[in-house]
């Protein structure tokens, strides 16, 4: 009775050994996942930034020509 009550235990104890793996499993991949979007978010906002400065060194180089050329 008292065997069969140990082992009960102890299947239990190692499903829950075995789902927490599995939940440690799952978490790394989200948090690779996250790690991974964020790496590409930043590397999209650079690359509107370097646009976007080109764009305005374009507009202050042809508002400073049109300025000076009068």
């Amino acid at each position: 009775m008292n065997d069969d009550r140990t082992i009960r235990l102890l299947e239990e104890i190692r499903d829950l050994q075995r789902q927490h793996l599995e939940n440690y499993k799952e978490g790394l991949r989200n948090q690779r996942e996250s790690i991974e979007l964020s790496r590409e978010f930043s590397e999209q906002a650079a690359r509107r930034l370097r646009v976007t400065m080109i764009i305005l060194v374009v507009l202050v180089a042809v508002f400073v020509f049109i300025r000076f050329w009068r």
